[in-house]
């Protein structure tokens, strides 16, 4: 199994506070999505902050353990840095230039490409996303939601990346445009082998589409495996079903 991203025995903490994350574990194989999951606070921001090298910008530090992007550690580069070594995201909440145009988005996304390369990775995220293509002059601030997510997507894809971090996909998005966007992800490893991390509150979703799975809780991993495996492990149920009687308790 080639694993693009392989995070081992990984701690991180916080400016005067206590761990964050306690040695995590973690692999993603070329051509895999991994779902992340676990409740509010369990530690999935600061691990997708360690992998990004976006700790720094909140106080964060990698106290043990290491990431390796396809066997080079990569553990607290610079996000620039890890962009060019085929790393991609597709932030929490979009995050387009809404001001721009949609192939101006895209072209921000290509900026780490030779000039030679930007058409063809135009023309490939064109193809995954023929919408795109459709509004490529259409400022991004006047498309739907569903659209806005596709071109997150497209702009984190243009490069090409060996691997792709999609930070709550579903968030704000109706069922029928989430399934078809993760579709997409599916063909995209499936085509180009990008390996695919996957943060995502929809649990039932998440699964339904990953190979495999981790759930974090309070900074640990306790939970790993295949989708199937991790669906109906009993600690996976309870930790959803306790968090939403938790939600459900303090409603007044």
């Amino acid at each position: 199994m080639s694993l693009v991203l392989d995070i081992q025995g990984l701690s991180v903490a916080y400016n005067r506070k206590g761990l964050a994350l306690e040695d995590v574990h973690m692999q993603v194989p070329k051509g895999g999505i991994v779902a992340l999951l676990g409740a509010n606070g369990a530690g999935k921001t600061t691990l997708i902050r360690a992998v990004t090298g976006l700790l720094d910008l909140h106080h964060g530090h990698i106290t043990a353990g290491q990431v390796r992007l396809s066997g080079q550690i990569v553990s607290g580069l610079p996000a620039h840095r890890l962009v060019r070594l085929g790393m991609g995201q597709v932030p929490e909440g979009r995050l387009v230039f809404k001001h721009l145009s949609v192939e101006d988005n895209l072209r921000v996304g290509a900026a780490v490409l030779p000039r030679a390369q930007v058409q063809d990775g135009l023309d490939a995220v064109y193809h995954l996303f023929p919408r795109l293509l459709e509004r490529r002059q259409q400022a991004a601030g006047w498309m739907s939601g569903g659209e806005q997510q596709m071109l997150a997507l497209g702009r984190a894809m243009i490069a090409k990346p060996k691997l792709l971090l999609v930070d709550e996909l579903s968030l704000g998005l109706a069922p029928l445009i989430v399934r078809d966007i993760y579709k997409q992800l599916l063909v995209i490893g499936e085509t180009l082998g990008t390996a695919m991390l996957v943060v995502e509150q929809n649990a039932n979703l998440a699964l339904s589409f990953a190979q495999s799975a981790y759930l974090l809780k309070q900074g640990r991993v306790v939970l790993s495996g295949s989708a199937a495996e991790v669906a109906a492990n009993p600690l996976m149920k309870s930790s959803y079903l306790g968090e939403a009687k938790a939600a459900g308790e303090s409603t007044p």
